[in-house]
Formats: structure tokens, C-alpha cells, sequence
């Protein structure tokens, strides 16, 4: 156990500060630590972390330092089973403020994770605090964010926040009049919509759900497109924080009655952030959802959306056409606009026009000319493919075909020289085709237009961290991969800390890709069923989403069980 490891100064007499350390060592020059420590002055931030921010030292030799040097273990906290009586024992404000968390407690000893374990102040506030002899062990400033996260999560917010509102507050008695949510930024409500906010970005959500029921005001995230459940608010919470949300999308707090949006540039960590704002009104009170939109987390190289080598290479030959259109098909939330996002991206040059309409547009591309569709100013997708195509475009992307007088105006832009993409809601590949046929197009003229479809979805990865192997029993290996009495080793997530104790960590793409050849030309003018084209596609060297999936699961990316879920029910 690391209590007794005789390496750790039971009374930590070494005095000297990090930065002289560091300097005596010649990790560090003089100048380099004066620099540093300017910059502490200013911000107020922890010395290793600016050293690191400054390039000046690696995390990984002041690690080095602290461990070998002078014997202070170092704990990789996504794998220590952290204790949380012990956590418990320090409020969140003083976490956060001196970068530390104490991860076991034992015989009146506090066992404390810090970023800088030779801050003696830092050790004192803890002692003093707590009660306990502190033996302090290093940890990355990111690994101690991660525990502090999530074991207090929104508590102190929801405290304060609840304190600031009085048991006997209802919404009749909110006055509209006053400027109280916008002059109040720093209110404990305020706060916690930042938290609730920032707390999301950090688990990598897509959205957060704010739902009034009828015992309480429940918040939820979606995390690798799963909901699940982060807090329960009180219900007296609801009115207050629902207005806070309009007052920061510039919505009207005084119409509760009918469903609103609106938008919000969010900063955190100095980055933009861009939220979508739905309100909804429900028998129990207005619903809002907050779309998180993070520019940092789109993908928009062709060979890190998780496609096989093969598809990839089928796609970069389809968009290499210089006219025809281009289907990405699947349900929503299946990754079909960051697709089409990668294709722009790869295509994307000075010498080329590209325009989209889009609904709403989630991302700014650099050198796409992007458009958003307003119905009520009669800025629709057919309106606005009708005066993109004056505009001399070289590619259009349209964000869906949804009616018949779309798709017709994009088959025809597709035969006039432009390269066509847009989105298809259908299961597979060869649906989309068979679908053009039923949305009013006439079967040769999606034969001379479409050139390729690609079909997708997403399938959650497997947690690295609590990855394990099982074999997989005889009757399931011959049902799915046509192998029997033989010993099939599959992987799946036990689940941990770092997942959520979900098992799965991320998402990846999974897709079939059909190519529009001669020969489907031929047979989508008979008139061929999709499950025709399907076949004739396989025979041509197509691989499915099914063949493509338990490929993912075989190579140990994903598990049978997400497979099942999201592809399986296919064929």
C-alpha cells in the first residue's frame, strides 16, 4: 500500500519550493522560472501547470522529478480505486483552489493527490481542514480535474442556488419587469447554469436535457448518444433557471406558452463554444435543450471517421467526380453532417465554388460560402437551391432533401454540371435510390444523376481503460461469423470511472459505401427493388454495414452487444 512505501518523507522535510527545484536540477533555467512566476503573479495559477502551458517542461518530466528525486509516488487516478469518504473529507471550492483530492483514508492519515506536492501551504490548508496527517502523492492536473468532477459534480452550485431562492418563490410571482437574470450574471442560478453547462462540455456531451416533472426538475446529458441522468434539481429551480437560459439566448422570458429558439456563444477554457437553445412547453413547465455545438470535436479528415481502408478508398473516388450527386444516408444522429463536413473539407480548394443550405449551420467551414435556411422568410431548401444555382457554384450541399420539389431541383443541378450532396433518412445504401424513385423522380433520371450513397451509423467504442477479453460460446460464433467449434476472443468494457461505468468510451463510424456503376444504371431504369441493387452492389465488391460491423467487433473496437443494437436488426 502506498501509505507505508518507505520512499515517502513522513514529515516532508525537503523545503525547497518546485521552481527552485526544478532550477538546481537544470531542468529549468533561471530565466525561464522568473517568467513563470510573473505570470503566477497575474493569474494566480499553480507554477507547474504555467511551466507546462510555457513549454518550459513536460508533465511527464515533472513527474520524473517529484517521483525519483524525491520519492513521491506518483498515482495514476484513472486506475486507483479513489475513496469517497475520503473525498468527502474537503469541500469543492478547495479542490479546485489547490489542485488536490485526497484519495484514501486510513489510521487518522489523509492520502492527497496533488498537482504540486511540494506546496507546504497547500498541505497546511488540507491538515487544518480535515484533521489529518497529509501524505501527498503526484497527479496530473487533469487527472484530478476528472475525480473532482465527478464526485462533487453540481453540488455546491445546486447549494447556492437553492439557498438564493425561497421555498415560498412560484412563477406568478416572477416579475418580468425587473432586469434581475440580466444583471446577475454571478448569481448563485447563473452559476449553475455555467456549471451544468461547462460540466457537459467536459463529459463530451452532444446535449443536456432540463426537464420539469412533477416531484422535481430532473437534468440529463447525452454522452455517445446515450441519455442518462447527471442531477435532480428541486422543483422551485425551474422557473429561475429556465429564464436565466433565455436571458443568455436573447429569448422572450415572458412567452412560456409556445416553443422558442435561440442561440448562445458560450467560452470556457478560451474557447467558443456554440449552444443551440430549444424550449418546449410541457404540462409541467417549460423543457429546454441545449445542443452543444464544439468546433474542437468535429472531425474533418475522411480517414479518422472510422471508415475500412476499402470504403475509404471508395469514397475519395466518388467524390473525385467533377458533377453527379452524392447521398449520405441513416437515421438521425448517425454522423451523417460530419460526414458530408469531411467530404467538403476534402474537396475543398480555391478553385472551387462551394455553397450549402443548411438547417441549422452547425459549423463554419473556412472558404465554404454557407447559407442557412429561414422558412419564414421564405428562405427554404428549395428556395435557396434555386438562387444558389445562379450564384456559379461548383459544389451544393444541401443539408436534407425533404419534399419533392427538392430533390428535383438537386437531380437536376447534379445533371448540369454541379457535384450534389445532401442527406437521405433510409437503412442502407440501395434504399436511397429506390427512395429518390418514390419521392416523384423518374427512374432514368436518378440512373444519369446519382454517382454514389453512402450508408451509416454510429457504434460506441470500447473504454480502453476497463477493456477485457471473453471467448465468445460456439452457438453465438457460428450465428454471427459462421465459425463453429472454434473459440472466437471478443472484447468488451467492464466499466470504470473514465466511462462512466458504461464500458464504452466514444463513437465510430460504421458505413457501407455503394458505387453508381453502368450496371446499376441499367437496373435502376428497370426499375430494380433496393434489395436487387444490394445484391448486384455485393457482387460488385460492396461490403455491408453488417460485414463492416462485425469487423469492428472482431478487431475488438466495438462489442457484439452494440453491434446487435445498431445493426444487426439490418438483414
Amino acid at each position: 500500500m502506498l501509505f507505508f512505501r518507505g520512499a515517502i518523507k513522513m514529515a516532508l522535510p525537503y523545503k525547497k519550493r518546485l521552481g527552485d527545484l526544478l532550477v538546481d536540477l537544470g531542468v529549468i533555467s533561471e530565466e525561464q522560472l522568473h517568467e513563470a512566476l510573473q505570470i503566477q503573479k497575474k493569474t494566480g495559477s499553480k507554477l507547474g501547470k504555467i511551466l507546462i502551458d510555457k513549454g518550459f517542461i513536460t508533465p511527464e518530466e515533472l513527474i520524473e522529478v517529484l517521483e525519483f528525486q524525491l520519492g513521491i509516488p506518483h498515482v495514476n487516478l484513472e486506475k486507483y480505486f479513489v475513496d469517497p469518504e475520503a473525498v468527502k473529507t474537503i469541500p469543492e471550492s478547495l479542490a479546485k483552489r489547490l489542485k488536490a483530492i485526497p484519495i484514501k483514508k486510513e489510521d487518522g492519515k489523509l492520502l492527497v493527490a496533488m498537482s504540486d506536492p511540494l506546496d507546504l501551504f497547500a498541505i497546511d490548508d488540507i491538515k487544518m481542514t480535515t484533521g489529518f496527517e497529509v501524505q501527498p502523492v503526484i497527479a496530473s492536473e487533469e487527472d484530478i480535474d476528472k475525480v473532482i468532477n465527478k464526485f462533487y459534480g453540481l453540488k455546491e452550485s445546486i447549494e447556492k442556488a437553492v439557498e438564493e431562492v425561497l421555498p415560498d418563490f412560484y412563477e406568478e410571482d416572477f416579475n418580468l419587469q425587473t432586469n434581475e437574470f440580466e444583471t446577475s450574471a454571478e448569481a448563485p442560478v447563473a452559476q449553475l447554469v455555467n456549471d451544468l453547462i461547462e460540466q457537459a462540455i467536459k463529459e463530451t456531451a452532444s446535449d443536456i436535457h432540463i426537464e420539469p416533472q412533477e416531484d422535481g426538475l430532473r437534468v440529463r446529458y447525452r454522452v455517445d448518444g446515450h441519455l442518462y441522468e447527471k442531477t435532480k434539481l428541486p422543483k422551485r429551480l425551474h422557473t429561475t433557471l429556465i429564464a436565466r437560459i433565455k436571458i443568455m439566448a436573447s429569448m422572450d422570458i415572458a412567452e412560456k406558452r409556445l416553443p422558442q429558439d435561440g442561440k448562445i456563444k458560450f467560452i470556457t477554457d478560451k474557447k467558443d463554444i456554440d449552444l443551440r437553445i430549444s424550449t418546449l412547453p410541457t404540462v409541467y413547465g417549460e423543457k429546454a435543450v441545449i445542443r452543444i455545438l464544439d468546433r474542437r470535436s468535429i472531425l474533418l479528415d475522411i480517414n479518422e471517421l472510422g471508415f475500412s481502408e476499402d470504403n475509404v478508398k471508395a469514397l475519395r473516388s466518388i467524390i473525385k467526380a467533377p458533377h453527379g450527386m452524392i447521398l449520405v444516408t441513416g437515421p438521425t444522429g448517425s454522423g451523417k453532417t460530419t460526414t458530408l463536413y469531411s467530404i467538403l473539407n476534402e474537396i475543398n480548394s480555391v478553385e472551387k465554388n462551394i455553397i450549402t443550405l443548411e438547417d441549422p449551420v452547425e459549423y463554419s467551414l473556412r472558404g465554404i460560402n454557407q447559407v442557412q435556411i429561414n422558412p419564414r422568410a421564405g428562405l427554404t431548401f428549395a428556395s435557396g437551391l434555386r438562387s444558389i444555382l445562379r450564384q456559379d457554384p461548383n459544389v451544393i450541399m444541401v443539408g436534407e432533401i425533404r419534399d419533392t420539389e427538392t430533390v428535383k431541383i438537386a437531380v437536376r443541378a447534379a445533371l448540369t454540371g454541379h457535384l450534389v450532396l445532401s442527406t437521405l433518412h433510409t437503412n442502407d445504401a440501395a434504399s436511397a435510390v429506390t427512395r429518390l424513385i418514390e419521392m416523384g423522380v423518374e427512374p432514368f433520371l436518378v440512373a444519369s444523376s446519382v454517382i454514389g450513397v453512402i450508408a451509416q451509423r454510429l457504434v460506441r467504442k470500447i473504454c480502453e481503460n476497463c477493456k477485457q477479453q471473453y471467448i465468445l460460446e460456439d452457438k453465438e460464433a457460428s450465428m454471427f461469423f459462421g465459425e463453429s467449434n472454434s473459440k472466437i476472443k471478443l472484447y468488451k468494457g467492464k466499466g470504470c470511472r473514465f466511462c462512466n461505468n458504461t464500458g464504452y468510451k466514444g463513437r465510430t463510424a460504421v458505413g457501407e459505401v455503394m458505387r453508381i456503376t453502368p450496371a446499376h444504371s441499367e437496373l435502376i431504369n428497370k426499375k430494380a427493388s433496393s434489395d436487387q441493387l444490394k445484391k448486384f452492389s455485393i457482387k460488385q465488391g460492396m461490403n455491408t454495414l453488417k460485414e463492416e460491423g462485425l469487423k469492428l467487433v472482431k478487431n475488438g473496437i466495438t462489442t457484439l452487444e452494440e453491434f446487435m443494437r445498431v445493426i444487426y436488426f439490418l438483414e
